[in-house]
């Protein structure tokens, strides 16, 4: 059974409660590394600088959001990295935690209507009552 490593645990304890809950359920089934948990607003201004983000408010500044990507990381495997989204977005949607994701960002299931493609990026939406 896949689990983290001590690297993606350090940085997934930086996250929400629930995006913790989250992915530690997801790495149970579906093998990932978690790249990027809470920013500060200087780390946050250089990937704006870098292209690399589109917006300063980021919530990866609270900790709301993280980026997780499928193991082993290959950008280049889109395919897996959609397959992986819809994994997380199902698992989500059971546990009852409002997420939104970087591959689909108004939550319409359709994926050519993104301008800017995040794959690994998650987002609290609400927080469960």
């Amino acid at each position: 059974m896949p689990s983290f490593g001590a690297k993606s645990d350090a940085i997934l304890s930086t996250v929400h409660p629930d995006l913790q809950r989250l992915f530690r359920r997801v790495v149970t089934r579906f093998d990932c590394k978690v790249l990027s948990g809470k920013r500060t607003s200087q780390e946050q201004e250089l990937l704006v600088f870098a292209g690399k983000s589109k917006i300063q408010n980021s919530k990866h500044l609270t900790g709301y959001a993280v980026d997780v990507m499928p193991w082993p990381v290959d950008w280049s495997d889109t395919k897996r990295h959609y397959a992986f989204c819809g994994y997380v977005k199902g698992v989500s949607e059971m546990m009852g935690i409002k997420v939104r994701g970087g591959f689909d960002w108004d939550g319409d299931w359709t994926f050519t209507d993104q301008t800017f493609h995040d794959c690994p990026h998650w987002e609290i939406v609400a927080l469960p009552t």
